[in-house]
């Protein structure tokens, strides 16, 4: 193994490990402590929305965007299947078939039309 491989290799492993040790000690935090902290009430309910904060950046870029930009045309197999699924779950209010629904939706026009 030449020297340039080894160095890279080891840099390789170091960052692993190191990432590793943060998120542990991240995870790690909140239990540490014998007792629970006190969180302010705004704080508290700002928490209480940070899940679907963070699903809708995950989602929506998903859905608006190809590229790096936003959809040009509506000729996208994602539009009306969200469209459809968004419909199910305000209509049923259930998470599976909504994803049910958004799939049998997405595919075929996805595999059979090349949208």
């Amino acid at each position: 193994m030449s020297a340039d491989a080894l160095q890279s290799w080891l840099w390789a492993v170091l960052a692993i490990v190191g990432l590793a040790i943060i998120t542990l000690i991240t995870r790690a935090f909140f239990m540490l402590p014998e007792r629970e902290l006190p969180l302010p009430d705004w704080l508290r309910r700002g928490l209480k929305y940070a899940p679907l904060a963070a699903l809708a950046g995950v989602i929506a870029p998903e859905i608006l965007m190809t590229g790096g930009a936003l959809i040009q045309t509506l000729a996208d197999a994602r539009v009306p299947a969200v469209l459809l699924a968004c419909g199910y779950y305000f209509w049923r209010r259930g998470i599976l078939g909504t994803i049910v629904v958004g799939m049998a939706v997405y595919l075929p026009l996805h595999i059979g039309l090349g949208w």
